[in-house]
């Protein structure tokens, strides 16, 4: 399935929208814990165990919004925006989100590349 950032896909025809998907990922508490105990994975203002749980999320929650797309018979989708939340007491948690539209695509446009 294509995924992009773009409102259309290169050389392809939206033929049908099929409407908003979305998908979601939380990172507990102990991600945080995790982080600021082991503060000594820090080099030069980056953790690398932090950024392997955000990829982490992000990854599942691109996948649980190309799940749903699926489901709806998507061939793409397109207009994806990532973001960004903290949630719970204190900010205790991260949730990632994904969204985008699910299209199904036509046969590939005259447009040469």
């Amino acid at each position: 399935m294509i995924i992009t950032t773009t409102p259309t896909v290169e050389t392809h025809q939206i033929e049908e929208y099929l409407g908003l998907v979305t998908g979601a990922a939380i990172l507990g508490a102990n991600v945080f814990k995790d982080f600021f105990a082991g503060i000594t994975d820090v080099i030069g203002g980056r953790s690398a165990n932090y950024e392997r749980e955000l990829l982490k999320a992000k990854n599942l929650a691109i996948e649980e919004m190309t799940s749903e797309a699926s489901l709806l018979g998507a061939d793409a989708v397109v207009g994806v925006d990532l973001d960004y939340e903290t949630i719970g007491a204190n900010g205790s948690m991260l949730m990632v989100t994904a969204s985008g539209t699910a299209v199904r695509l036509g046969p590939l446009s005259s447009v040469s590349r």
